[in-house]
């Protein structure tokens, strides 16, 4: 339904050109002159205009200059009388999408109105993807922004250097940075920033491989080379041929296979799995970590030939509580994109709301922030957000800032969090700060005590 505006001085023309917009199923509103139709329209938005040409006290084409100057998102069709074709010509050079020349039939006006509405909505929705696409290219080409990094702070702007340095070269980059921090982002924007990015950008989960089949994953194997194989398969690094493969929790890599890996960093070579044809491999390596591959290397979990050949270009990419005055940009930016994918109005989150996020630890870094925002989209009702609105997880940064909790409920993750930091601290201390026995002690892995180490702040010192 559009809301239509009928300004005409004839009543009896006037009742029934509103009649049929009525019947066409619009909201019609009269208006008995110019001066009366522009104090409608002062008082509230119309999608459609149809104004007479020949009033006393003000002519269509002096209402048509004026909704064009104040409204020009409204279209305005002029009714003219037979015979003056050249003011209607003079209309449409002015801005009018259509003229109707009376008398005319309620059908006729029908068939013109449903064409320029018709019209108006294909060029609503043209816009609506030229907004999109400005967006998406903002997104893309802006200062402040590589893809979904969005930050300000001198960090972050450092980071953004970097990439734009790097990405001019084949050298092979190691990128540091918690859970949730954007390393995949980061090498993202290398690939994309660089000679190869219409080429392939191959992502390997290093740490969800099976052991047994990390190598035939990365280098691919021969129809019979083991029990299962068979036909041939591609490996990853074959896959990333001209491209950017990255290697994501390359410190889970076995040792039996890092050995495999320092040859293609060194030679630009490879073997499938049961092969017997060495292949080359035109490929950038981009690897990625949460832990320190100095450590591991001194425990001998790690060679050291290869982590030199990994970290040519080291970037470190800060936790989000490092960066804090970036959160009230990212979760405008992430309100923006959750809102516009679910085709809903924008949420606006109240001062006490942002308040709370901004002193949350987020240990979860950006990927956490992207998650509550996405949460608090769907969820809210309105839109206004408001402190108490937030998930159960930001209770405390809410106590923190002295925001009343609702009654009887308790800040269930701080707990959790200051349990587990007591048992970590306890096992550090029975192993003698030996952290691979300490993982064992607590029944994890080495790598996910290296995250949690860095998450609380502590340090396992080794004999």
């Amino acid at each position: 339904m559009s809301r239509v505006l009928v300004i005409e001085d004839n009543e009896t023309m006037r009742s029934g050109v509103a009649l049929v917009m009525e019947r066409m199923g619009h909201e019609a509103v009269e208006a008995a002159s110019g001066p009366e139709g522009l104090d409608r329209l002062q008082e509230q938005a119309y999608d459609l205009v149809i104004t007479d040409y020949k009033m006393e006290e003000m002519n269509g084409l002096e209402v048509l200059q004026t909704v064009r100057r104040e409204r020009p998102d409204t279209d305005v069709v002029l009714i003219t009388a037979y015979g003056t074709i050249e003011i209607a010509v003079e209309a449409m050079k002015m801005g009018a999408v259509d003229f109707i020349t009376k008398p005319f039939p309620p059908d006729a006006l029908r068939l013109k109105v449903e064409k320029v509405l018709e019209h108006r909505e294909t060029r609503k929705a043209r816009e609506r993807l030229d907004e999109e696409n400005r967006y998406l290219r903002e997104e893309i080409g802006g200062r402040y922004n590589f893809g979904e990094m969005v930050g300000e702070s001198s960090r972050m702007q450092e980071v953004f250097a970097m990439v734009q340095k790097v990405a001019a070269s084949d050298s092979a980059v190691l990128v540091y940075g918690e859970s949730g921090t954007g390393k995949e982002l980061v090498a993202r924007a290398i690939h994309r920033e660089s000679a190869r990015g219409e080429g392939p950008f191959v992502k390997v989960n290093c740490g969800s491989l099976p052991r047994e089949l990390v190598e035939s994953e990365l280098f691919g194997h021969e129809k019979g080379a083991f029990t299962g194989a068979v036909r041939q398969k591609k490996g990853k690094f074959e896959l990333a041929e001209r491209g950017t493969i990255f290697l994501d929790e390359i410190g889970d890599i076995p040792l039996e296979v890092q050995v495999h890996l320092l040859w293609v960093l060194q030679e630009s070579e490879f073997d499938r799995v049961g092969g017997e044809k060495t292949l080359k491999a035109d490929v950038r390596v981009v690897a990625a970590t949460h832990r320190s591959l100095k450590e591991m290397v001194t425990e001998r979990s790690f060679r050291e030939d290869l982590f030199y050949r990994l970290e040519v270009i080291p970037i470190h990419l800060p936790p989000l509580r490092a960066r804090k005055g970036d959160i009230p940009d990212l979760v405008e930016h992430f309100l923006q994109k959750k809102c516009r994918e679910m085709n809903r109005p924008i949420v606006r989150l109240a001062d006490r709301a942002l308040e709370a996020l901004v002193n949350y630890s987020w240990p979860g870094n950006v990927r956490e922030l992207e998650n509550v925002i996405e949460r608090t989209v769907v969820l809210s009702d309105g839109e206004e957000v408001n402190a108490n609105d937030l998930p159960l997880t930001f209770e405390q940064a809410q106590e923190e800032e002295g925001i009343a909790l609702p009654e009887g409920r308790v800040a269930l993750t701080r707990k959790l969090e200051e349990l587990e930091r007591q048992l970590i601290e306890q096992a550090l201390a029975q192993a003698r700060g030996v952290k691979t026995r300490a993982a064992e002690i607590l029944g994890i892995k080495t790598s996910a005590l290296y995250y949690k180490l860095d998450k609380y702040g502590l340090e396992g010192n080794k004999p």
